[in-house]
């Protein structure tokens, strides 16, 4: 079995622990210690990786993006690609979350599915939302519970749309039956059973979350609400929502229309000095969605391309320009998104748990990356790409 050991870096678990050796076999962490003597392992075929003045922060968690393609909202020529895998390793992403979104009529869930089985077979964690924006929304095995219950990929439904002109504007009752159905799905299959909400520009956007809690048994940390920064007055509505539940802001819509929307390293601080509970912030990237501008009619006036790397771009700039310390900043884009999916071996630099890793060089570029146990950049070198890469 091979092996590899990062040697003498700053370890950030996210917690900071200090200046560590880090030892990974197949593709787990089994050892981190202040020195790890390999002498006794001569016959062993064991990669070092000199951390020396670095920082190793857990592979990141994109828990939202259109993996298999998406958009259309300008017709034919405005349907996304799918993800190339170097999209996701340029942004430190070890682990993504794949949606459907606005397109249940001409796209399927069967395409993402089979989406997330390539990016595992070239090396990542992936898994997916069943559904997409439209209630009654699409499914696998003609039940959204069935799909989160039976086939181990999928984690929970979304994004489903509220709030939006986009949105087939699902009734209090249609919402509680539908996530209700994902909460018990879950449970039968051990998972998150949550429910992704695409959020839109409508005033009082999370209402529609209000209403199904208070008329149901359900509880506000079923729901995970994204593009929370999408406009100002969402945001502010989000500094309240985000108290008692999830937060996640979008990092790819950033700076495709920065007169309206916050900059997402910036609203990370801003919803922690509202008094929003760190753990209750996430960012996800919409990688790969369609980004479309809309006037005061409806029409369509311009339209862009998220990328996953955006996400890693805006927890740079949390920590060097809005000043947010690192260990504060990782917490956002890897233990905080595994904690709410439930992706028990993800997020964390422990012992035990899979060996998702990038390595940071002292201007915060990646230097070394580890997904499951395998090297993908070694010494700014991509070693593994996409099959037609």
């Amino acid at each position: 079995m091979a092996m590899i050991l990062i040697k003498n870096a700053d370890v950030y678990q996210p917690e900071f622990l200090g200046k560590k050796d880090i030892l990974i076999a197949g593709e787990k962490i089994i050892a981190i210690e202040n020195n790890i003597d390999i002498s006794s392992l001569e016959n062993i075929n064991i990669t070092v990786i000199d951390g020396t003045g670095k920082k190793v922060i857990p592979g990141l968690i994109d828990a939202h993006a259109h993996i298999a393609g998406a958009g259309g909202e300008g017709g034919p020529s405005t349907r996304t690609p799918e993800m190339q895998l170097s999209h996701m390793l340029d942004g430190g992403i070890t682990t993504i979350v794949g949606c459907l979104g606005t397109d249940g009529f001409t796209r399927s869930l069967e395409a993402v599915l089979m989406k997330v089985k390539s990016l595992r077979a070239e090396g990542v964690s992936a898994y997916m939302y069943t559904g997409a924006y439209q209630v009654p929304t699409p499914t696998l095995l003609g039940e959204v519970g069935r799909d989160i219950a039976l086939i181990d990929e999928i984690i929970g439904i979304g994004e489903i749309a509220l709030s939006d002109h986009r949105s087939s504007c699902p009734t209090t009752d249609e919402l509680i039956r539908l996530v209700e159905h994902c909460r018990v799905g879950g449970m039968l299959g051990g998972k998150a059973g949550i429910a992704n909400i695409h959020l839109g520009d409508a005033k009082n956007p999370y209402q529609p979350i209000y209403d199904a809690v208070a008329k149901s048994e359900l509880k506000i940390k079923q729901f995970y609400p994204t593009h929370c920064n999408r406009n100002h007055y969402i945001f502010e509505d989000a500094k309240i929502y985000g108290k008692t539940g999830y937060t996640d802001i979008t990092a790819s819509s950033y700076p495709y229309d920065p007169e309206n929307e916050i900059k997402p390293s910036k609203a990370i601080v801003e919803l922690l000095k509202a008094g929003v509970p760190l753990a209750h912030i996430t960012m996800t990237s919409d990688g790969n969605g369609s980004l479309p501008n809309f006037d005061k009619n409806g029409q369509l006036t311009s339209i862009d391309m998220g990328y996953p790397k955006s996400i890693f771009t805006e927890l740079i700039d949390a920590v060097t320009i809005e000043k947010l310390p690192l260990e504060k900043a990782v917490k956002v884009v890897t233990s905080n998104v595994a904690d709410i999916l439930k992706l028990k071996s993800k997020g964390r630099i422990e012992i035990g748990k899979d060996a998702d890793i990038v390595v940071l060089d002292m201007d915060f570029k990646i230097s070394d990356l580890i997904a499951r146990g395998t090297i993908m950049t070694h010494n700014y070198i991509r070693m593994k790409k996409g099959t037609y890469e």
